[in-house]
This record gives C-alpha cells, structure tokens and sequence, in this order.
C-alpha cells in the first residue's frame, strides 16, 4: 500500500511539472484517477488481438487500467508528445509501442512501426481536445475515424461535464456518457462509434 501511495506522489509531481512547462499540452495538473481509468478501460475491443490506440497517456494511469482490464501489453500503442513523459511509459510499459510524436500524425506513426498497424479496435484519448482549435479537433477525429476497426470504438474524456458531445465529434455516433465524480476535477467520458 505504501508503494502506490508513493507512486502516485512521483505521478503528480511529475504530472504537475510537465503541465507548468507545457500547460496546453498537458491539459490536467494531475494523473487521471483510478476510477477515470476503470470508466475508460471498460471499452475495449472483444477481440484480443486487436490494437488498441492510447492518445496522451501522460504517466500512464489510463494505460495501467487498460492492462489490468486484459489488454495485453503488446497490443498497446500510444502516442505521447512529451519526451520526458514518453521515456517515463518505456520505462513503466516496455511490451508497449510507445511512440513519442504527435497524436495528428497518428497514420504515419503507425505505418512507421517495424509492423505496421493499419486498423485498430478502440482510440483511447485522454487529449486536450478543448485547448486546441475546432477545425483540429475535427482533423483529428478523422484520422481516427481512418484507423479504427468496423465496430471500434473512441473513448474521449473531457472536464467538461455538462456537454455530452467533446469537440470533434460531430461525424461520429455517441454511444455512451458517464460522469466520473472521483477525478480532479470530474470528467465525463464520452464513447462514440463510426
């Protein structure tokens, strides 16, 4: 018990210290919750061997409930944009596809992995969306749209809990909502399917 107690301190201060450096990239002052992580890991895809895409896992809580969830380790792939957070998941997650880039250029990423991965079951994205413009927003959820498999889903949570649809949704269907109280702040967590 003393052991997580102290991981989650080192999660936060690093967390908190990479978001005074780069606050809109970082999005959050802290690590996603236990709970966030359990409401999101819920989605993924029946197939096991399906690929599963992590967008900004920051310190890797999301992606920690994503493996004690079943997903098996190799079969994740996440792009982070901050070095000092990428070396962090290599580290923590060394059977992982850790790829330090930007989540826009998510395609080449891709075709750029020693096996390239051209469908995936589920996006799961703990990005930003709201800091970055609309037409972005909508740029990138093509590019998921591109990627995911027939019946995939993309998990996107938002601190803004009191709109059930995150910014660059609109050429997707919302298939489920939830508020996650137990998070600082709360969160909503939207899933949405082709």
């Amino acid at each position: 018990m003393a052991r997580k107690i102290i991981a989650a301190i080192a999660d936060s201060t690093v967390f908190l210290r990479e978001w005074l450096v780069h606050p809109q990239r970082t999005g959050a002052v802290a690590p996603s919750s236990p709970q966030l992580g359990a409401a999101m890991a819920r989605w993924l895809p029946a197939n096991p061997n399906s690929f599963v895409l992590e967008l900004g896992p920051g310190t890797g809580a999301v992606t920690d409930a994503l493996l004690k969830h079943g997903l098996r380790e190799d079969r994740l792939i996440a792009i982070e944009h901050n070095p000092n957070l990428a070396r962090l998941l290599r580290k923590r997650f060394p059977r992982a596809h850790i790829i330090t880039g930007d989540a826009w250029e998510l395609d080449t990423l891709l075709a750029e992995l020693p096996e390239p991965v051209k469908s995936v079951g589920a996006v799961i994205s703990s990005l930003p969306l709201l800091n970055f413009p609309v037409a972005a927003a909508e740029a990138l959820s093509e590019k998921i749209r591109a990627v995911l498999e027939p019946k995939g889903k993309w998990v996107q949570y938002s601190y803004r809990i009191h709109k059930r649809r995150t910014r660059g949704a609109s050429s997707f269907k919302l298939h489920a909502s939830k508020i996650v109280w137990l998070n600082l702040p709360p969160a909503r967590v939207s899933v949405f399917q082709k």
